[in-house]
Order: structure tokens, then sequence, then C-alpha cells
């Protein structure tokens, strides 16, 4: 890496890699503000990405009412130490079965709630909230659950103030073709379903797409509605 910026995303490489196959020539110290990742008013990646989930995002919601997760990273005091800071966490919320990381640790140390959809709730037994149905569900004032079976039973995508939707393995953005996208080959449950799920998200405007897997990008919500309506 040649300028602070691309030596800022090589650190996120490293840190983010899930089996901490990206090595460093040199022994220095972990710059700060590598993780948590400032995305957007409100919204950080966590970074720290756990084998166990296959690498995907977590993300974190800081809000007055209380912070929220989104998926679980791997057990890092690099992550405790800035969520203890900034006020612990007061939910975790489960996109599907494949991204749990370890919300259970995550839970027990903030005693925090953890949401999944009951179709998936068999691979996260502590979870204490459940989502049923394809209905979408207010969890918080400014928060909707929105069931969006297809990759698995059970996914769920979540919409924060209207603006942020994070969508597990439902949906991404692809940097490769420069729109968002959606996996037939990793569709663990309903390729048909998944489409009606994206059909249904469509119901929904946001500025904003999380991924779990795959890129996370902003558009002005008229345009990410016309592309998402193409799926």
């Amino acid at each position: 890496p040649a300028t602070p910026e691309e030596r800022m995303q090589a650190w996120r490489a490293r840190l983010a890699c899930p089996t901490a196959s990206v090595r460093t020539e040199s022994h220095e110290e972990v710059p700060e503000a590598v993780f948590p990742e400032h995305m957007c008013d409100g919204v950080h990646r966590l970074g720290y990405n756990a084998r166990s989930s296959y690498g995907t995002h977590s993300f974190l919601i800081r809000r007055a009412a209380g912070n929220l997760m989104v998926d679980a990273p791997r057990w890092t005091r690099a992550v405790v130490g800035p969520l203890e800071a900034w006020g612990g966490i007061s939910d975790i919320l489960l996109t599907h079965r494949d991204d749990i990381g370890d919300a259970e640790r995550y839970a027990r140390h903030f005693d925090a709630h953890v949401w999944i959809h009951e179709a998936d709730r068999d691979a996260a037994p502590f979870a204490d909230r459940t989502i049923a149905g394809i209905v979408p569900v207010r969890v918080h004032v400014d928060l909707l659950a929105i069931p969006a079976p297809g990759h698995t039973e059970g996914s769920v995508a979540y919409l924060y103030d209207g603006r942020c939707l994070f969508t597990g393995d439902t949906l991404a953005w692809s940097f490769e073709r420069d729109d968002l996208t959606a996996w037939r080959e990793v569709c663990w449950w309903s390729w048909p379903e998944q489409l009606r799920s994206l059909r249904r998200l469509c119901d929904h405007r946001f500025e904003w797409v999380f991924a779990g897997h795959g890129g996370s990008r902003q558009l002005p919500a008229d345009d990410m509605a016309a592309r998402l309506a193409v799926r």
C-alpha cells in the first residue's frame, strides 16, 4: 500500500480475514479507527469476521435507545472494548442461520436480546426473541424486521431509520457489475422464494444496502428501488 487510505484498507483486510491468512511484514501497531469502520451516520462495520459464519460482515447501529448489533463477529476484546465505551448493545439482530458468529457470547456479556426468525431458530437456541411468518414486524420504533425467506427459510432483512437495509445474504452490491445482486449458487433453501422476497423488498424505501457477504452501497432511494425492481 502506497497511500494512507490504501494502508487502512490493507489493515481492514487483515483484521477482517476469518482465517487470519493476511500477514504483515512489519511489527507496527494496528492503527486507530481501523474497526469499527464508520459507514454512515449511526452505522459502523465491526470487522473481525468469524470463520464460523463464513466470514460474514457484521454491523453496529449506534442509537440513544440502545445500540444494535447486526449479526456477530468473532469474540475479541478489539470489538468488546469499543462496544463497552459506546454503552454496550441492547439487541443482536440475526439475519439468518449462517451468520451467527459469536452472538451467544456477545449476548451473554452485554445482557442483550437476540432476534432470529423462528424457521432458523434451531441454529441459535439462545435467542430470546423470534420473528414469524413473512409479515414485517416493528421491532423498535426505528427498526423494521422484514422476513425474506430464500437463502435460508428464516432469512430476515432489517430496515433501520427508513434508510439502511441490512440484508444478510439475501441481497448485496456487486462492485464487479456495479449493481445490486443476489446469488442463486449459494441459495440454500429456495431460489423462487428468494426472488419473491426480493420483490417484497420493493415495498420499502432505503438508500443503503449493508450486506453480510458482498458489497455495501449507498444510492438515492429512487435509484435503489429501480435497480431492485429488475431483480
